[in-house]
């Protein structure tokens, strides 16, 4: 049985994740282009979006293995793409072109039902209106024995938490302040959630830190 984990998801160093006023020209929000700055650097995500280079080391290994054994995605609407309220035609299709990185099924958190999404490479958008713990269910239902990996927002990840249902929480820590926009953390009593920071690693540009829910 696979586990439901959040892997290399991007904070600065006071827990934003996003900076305020996000669209389709500032998807991280207006400030906060270096807190996904180490993920850009690396090897694999160079080969994810056909491009040469990228560095090796501590951040891309962490980038690959957040990349293995996962049998679906969970994304909150804002992941998917910057429209907000109802779909005004299907012509989005996502920030990843015709064949996103996924290659499994992900269901998508919205108050806006539409029909799936086939795309290249074995990537289907399921639109879930019936909210998180529904999402999971179905999630789990084509997963398997594999991951099953909550890729964010904010608000998606923190709903996770705060039901208790996320097994693993891994966290790339960039050395910069935002001061506003989407906090991880903000209110949120991990703790007494049963969650607890077990190991870090440093990176070349973020610390990796896990956590487990004890």
């Amino acid at each position: 049985m696979g586990i439901v984990r959040v892997s290399a998801f991007s904070v600065s160093l006071d827990g934003f994740a996003a900076g305020p006023g996000q669209d389709l020209q500032h998807p991280f929000g207006l400030g906060a282009d270096e807190v996904p700055a180490w993920l850009r650097k690396t090897q694999m995500f160079h080969k994810m979006i056909g491009q040469p280079g990228g560095a090796t080391g501590v951040d891309n290994d962490v980038a690959q293995s957040s990349m293995e054994n996962i049998g679906a995605w969970i994304m909150g609407r804002n992941m998917f793409g910057p429209i907000r309220g109802p779909w005004p035609d299907e012509a989005w299709k996502g920030w990843w072109g015709p064949n996103p990185p996924y290659h499994v099924p992900v269901f998508v958190l919205t108050h806006h039902a539409r029909a799936p999404i086939e795309m290249e490479g074995g990537t289907v958008f399921h639109f879930v209106t019936d909210g998180p713990e529904a999402a999971l269910a179905r999630a789990k239902q084509v997963a398997g024995v594999k991951d099953i990996r909550i890729g964010g927002g904010v608000s998606v990840i923190r709903q996770y938490l705060q039901a208790r249902l996320l097994d693993e929480v891994r966290l790339a820590v960039a050395p910069v302040f935002i001061g506003a926009g989407e906090n991880l953390f903000s209110g949120l009593n991990l703790p007494d959630l049963g969650y607890a920071g077990i190991e870090s690693a440093a990176g070349e540009n973020a610390t990796h830190i896990r956590v487990m829910r004890k």
